[in-house]
């Protein structure tokens, strides 16, 4: 009976933290451009800000001259539109193409986000789990997982690639991981 009891309460705080919106994300300048003090900064500030933007979520960015393309994939309804209307407020934006994809929202996949988070943060490197800005984006489409962010070192990139080709109903891991700290920060 109180396995039973620890079951539901696990289970439940699972389905209520699914639910729950991080406030920030972490984004990336695409094609590893060093970035400089000026817009990138900028946009990267204004995207942290995205008050619905989850751990689920990865948005990315590239600058060319005073275009700014968007890209990446969300579930979070809203972002993407979201995402488009801050950066197009920058100064010294004059164009915003948003390639950002909308993920379909699924149970198969939902199951998967919410066992690929219980798992990172039971038994791997919890520490890049934060519900703020958190350091590793989980990326589920159609069952196939892309982990995206920086972490310390190239043991918690092996350990996180480990552990999500564990989880069942996971078809494909992508581990696109940088060892290192996000030079935007």
């Amino acid at each position: 009976m109180n396995r039973l009891k620890k079951y539901f309460a696990l289970s439940f705080a699972i389905i209520a933290f699914s639910f729950v919106e991080a406030s920030a994300q972490n984004y990336a300048v695409v094609g590893g451009q060093k970035p400089s003090q000026g817009i990138e900064r900028k946009i990267y500030s204004e995207l942290v800000s995205l008050p619905r933007y989850g751990m689920f979520d990865y948005i990315t960015f590239r600058v060319s001259g005073s275009t700014v393309t968007l890209g990446g994939k969300v579930i979070t309804l809203g972002t993407k539109s979201s995402a488009e209307r801050v950066v197009k407020d920058i100064s010294g934006v004059s164009n915003v193409i948003n390639n950002i994809e909308e993920l379909p929202v699924g149970s198969f996949d939902n199951r998967i986000r919410r066992q690929a988070y219980a798992t990172f943060v039971s038994r791997g490197p919890g520490q890049y789990f934060s519900t703020i800005n958190p350091e590793v984006r989980i990326v589920v489409e159609n069952g196939r997982m892309t982990l995206q962010g920086n972490v310390a070192s190239q043991g918690d990139k092996d350990t996180l690639n480990i552990l999500a080709n564990g989880i069942s109903g996971v078809f494909q891991v992508t581990n696109n991981l940088i060892v290192g700290r996000d030079p935007l920060r």
